[in-house]
């Protein structure tokens, strides 16, 4: 290891919010951190509990809706009434019989 290039490593102080210390070595001389185990939800037995069921069952109710409603305004339903009036107008405009003077 070259010396002139390589950051000093000494003892160092990590500080959370909450006023937990801890001696570590680093190359920084102090380190301050937002949470630490002692203040974290998921360490201290404090976490929140997502109800993921709720989830689940917005999800089914969602998904059902959706089915519901495919053969209402879906695309390809669309697309048929577009071609039934489509076939509607030009049978509208063309003439009856070719040979009329």
């Amino acid at each position: 290891m070259k010396a002139t290039i390589h950051p000093t490593y000494q003892e160092a102080t990590i500080t959370c919010v909450c006023g937990n210390a801890v001696s570590v070595g680093s190359t920084m001389p102090s380190i301050s951190v937002e949470l630490c185990n002692q203040c974290h939800p998921f360490y201290t037995g404090k976490q929140n509990l997502i109800d993921t069921a709720g989830r689940i069952d917005k999800f089914a109710r969602l998904a059902k809706a959706k089915e519901d409603r495919a053969g209402v305004g879906s695309k390809k339903s669309k697309n048929v009434k577009r071609a039934a009036q489509k076939a509607e107008k030009k049978a509208r405009k063309s003439p009856t019989s070719l040979n009329e003077s």
